[in-house]
């Protein structure tokens, strides 16, 4: 239990880090934000494919393989079809749009408290995937898992900053409010850990709800994010070493 508290914290903290990198740096170009995001999408494709999906095949295969695929793909789905509504209620990334050239105004204000408002809504099931890693007794995968978000909240802190700031928010509420961004995906770590603990029954379901919420991030926010700025194929590679990073990782610790 020790070890998913503190994995918690530091898949939340990770959004700190990100934020005091964008206190030093607030003029970080699209290209390294894009190469890092890009990078992050890559080990969480592997996280998400390697650590949650495969397993969730694995440990449905005591109910036969159809039904074990059945789950599976089931779970997969109904996990991105939560996120898409989510995102018909609060948009995620692509809020940030048009954000950083608002003034300093209520309107402004109001747009950027959506966006951050829209980051937490987002890190509950992120964290969740991390929780359910851990309750399926792999600790090396969870950890994969975990990691993988951590390195997506780095960039995710980062780019929450500038917008704060231009539109008057105060360094410390600022920081204050990404550090609660953070928070969330802590709480949503622990119910994961906590619901599949407590019933093993759901855990082939949960794993691949969890990994299906990764891949609809992956590709419907961040692909397309690290795509739009003309840096598209430093981002693909980037992607692709993240990957590897991460199959190397899982077969050295497996």
């Amino acid at each position: 239990m020790e070890l998913v508290l503190l994995t918690a914290l530091g898949v939340g903290g990770a959004t700190v880090v990100g934020a005091l990198i964008g206190f030093a740096f607030k003029d970080l170009s699209h290209k390294f934000s894009d190469i890092i995001l890009s990078f992050a999408a890559g080990v969480m494709l592997a996280a998400a494919v390697m650590g949650l999906i495969i397993p969730s095949v694995e440990h449905g295969e005591k109910y036969g393989m159809p039904i074990a695929l059945l789950i599976t793909v089931g779970g997969i789905f109904v996990g991105a079809i939560c996120l898409s509504l989510i995102d018909k209620l609060v948009p995620h990334l692509h809020a940030l749009a048009g954000v950083e050239s608002e003034k300093h105004n209520n309107e402004g204000l109001s747009k950027v408290l959506l966006f951050v408002m829209a980051i937490a809504i987002h890190n509950l099931p992120e964290g969740i995937a991390a929780g359910v890693g851990f309750g399926s007794g792999d600790t090396a995968g969870a950890m994969i898992i975990a990691g993988g978000i951590a390195l997506q909240n780095i960039p995710e802190g980062m780019v929450v900053i500038a917008p704060m700031l231009a539109a008057g928010v105060s360094k410390k509420r600022t920081l204050l409010i990404a550090s609660l961004t953070g928070l969330v995906e802590v709480v949503g770590t622990l119910i994961g850990y906590f619901a599949v603990s407590i019933s093993t029954v759901i855990l082939p379901f949960a794993l691949a709800f969890a990994g299906g919420t990764m891949l609809y991030v992956i590709s419907d926010e961040m692909i397309p994010e690290t795509h739009a700025h003309g840096e598209q194929r430093g981002a693909t590679y980037a992607l692709l070493g993240g990957f590897a990073l991460m199959l190397c990782m899982d077969f050295l610790l497996g």
